[in-house]
């Protein structure tokens, strides 16, 4: 990370005239005579990030953080104070942003370049990577008013991160993709920290502690505290429940007692070129499915403890010796939170031949994780836990989704426990 400061915020305001109706403005410009309440959206805020950093900015709805990076994109002009910028800044803010509606997914690329300060032709070169990650399909060609919200972030994050920014800003209009874009564009956002300065706004705080190097907090337009992900969010999320954040030393407590076979199986997604899919093609996982056992049908949606097999097809195009099959559960920014295979289960596989399919099962109680979604991304390798050959690897390729119960626990990395496994 450079010690160069890209972004340097000095005693920055931001006030509005709020109006009661419509005529008040015209009225104080004719007589003179104040008719508005100043609403002062920002109030000396003073910050600055470093190139390379990746930054997050939290706060609760009516903060701020919408209004400071307007500031930050020059979008608005500041009331006093300064804010000085170094390098090219692409911004994802609110759906719409930057785009004309009534021209084409195509035309809003071109014009997105030319206000970035590209020609045509500069454009010409980066049209095919911005396709291909928004992969919208004839939609391009159809005006951005007539898109879902879930095509327009699509469209809008693929001119984002193509027209080479120094700075990236990402606000919450990622939440609006669904669960694989989401996990895709978090990959490539971790993939660009590795050369560009990234500001996040969210009120996830898990994309926040798994993202960002350091949090800048902001609440009724003053900056509150700035720190580590892990510091700050834990003081955010006590504020936001009224609670007070505190540090405690175990240490000086007491001590206390701790008192069927290919018709239960689904072929991959027909969307396949929205999946993320690694291997030597060796061989390929061509579908997923999850069982449930006491009713012997497939299922997307599960309770916590409920006893489940995740069966698992694979084509065979050159014998595999020692292979290891095995799957992650990841939640929504693609964190893995449990995860098995057959090696480590201790079963020893014997090879596996070229041109014919195998269906792999996994029988276990699906641990207690929180109500939401999550995905389970099958792989198959060869060798050993420590030393392997990634074959297929299919991100996100099958999407479950987990019932409340009651009150949800708390998820993390697991180890899936009472796992049988067989080959039908």
């Amino acid at each position: 990370m450079s010690s160069e400061m890209v972004v340097e915020a000095k005693k920055l305001s931001k006030q509005y005239k709020l109006y009661s109706r419509p005529t008040d403005r015209l009225k104080e410009a004719l007589f003179r005579k104040k008719r508005h309440l100043d609403f002062m959206a920002l109030n000396e805020v003073s910050f600055s990030i470093s190139s390379g950093e990746c930054v997050g900015i939290i706060g609760k709805n009516g903060s701020g953080k919408s209004t400071l990076l307007k500031l930050v994109t020059g979008v608005l002009s500041p009331t006093s104070g300064t804010i000085n910028i170094k390098g090219k800044i692409s911004a994802l803010l609110e759906l719409g942003a930057g785009f004309n509606p009534d021209l084409t997914g195509l035309e809003n690329i071109y014009l997105n370049g030319t206000i970035m300060g590209y020609s045509r032709s500069e454009m010409d070169l980066r049209l095919n990577e911005i396709l291909e990650f928004a992969d919208i399909g004839e939609f391009i060609n159809h005006p951005v008013k007539t898109y879902s919200s879930g095509m327009f972030v699509r469209l809008a994050f693929a001119v984002a991160i193509n027209v080479d920014p120094d700075i990236l800003i990402v606000d919450e209009a990622l939440s609006v993709g669904d669960i694989r874009f989401q996990q895709k564009c978090y990959r490539k956002i971790d993939e660009l920290k590795k050369e560009k300065t990234i500001i996040v706004v969210s009120h996830d705080m898990s994309v926040i502690n798994k993202y960002c190097d350091r949090v800048i907090w902001i609440n009724e337009g003053e900056l509150i505290d700035e720190g580590t992900p892990k510091e700050i969010s834990k003081k955010y999320q006590a504020f936001m429940i009224g609670a007070n954040y505190k540090k405690y030393n175990y240490s000086q407590s007491e001590e206390r007692s701790i008192d069927l076979k290919n018709s239960l199986i689904n072929d991959i997604d027909p969307l396949a070129d929205e999946l993320d899919v690694m291997g030597d093609d060796s061989a390929l996982i061509t579908g997923i499915s999850v069982v449930e056992i006491r009713s012997r049908q497939k299922v997307s949606i599960v309770d916590p403890g409920e006893r489940i097999r995740v069966l698992i097809r694979l084509d065979v195009f050159r014998e595999i010796e020692d292979p290891i099959i095995g799957f992650s559960v990841k939640d929504r920014l693609g964190t893995i939170i449990g995860q098995t295979n057959s090696f480590v289960i201790g079963e020893r596989l014997y090879p596996i031949k070229a041109g014919t399919n195998y269906i792999f099962s996994f029988e276990f109680d699906f641990p207690s994780l929180n109500h939401g979604q999550y995905t389970i991304s099958p792989a198959i390798a060869s060798g050993t836990q420590e030393e392997h050959r990634q074959h297929s690897w299919v991100h996100d390729a099958f999407i479950i989704e987990v019932l409340p119960q009651g009150k949800d626990t708390l998820s993390g990395i697991i180890q899936l426990d009472d796992v049988s496994f067989t080959v039908l």
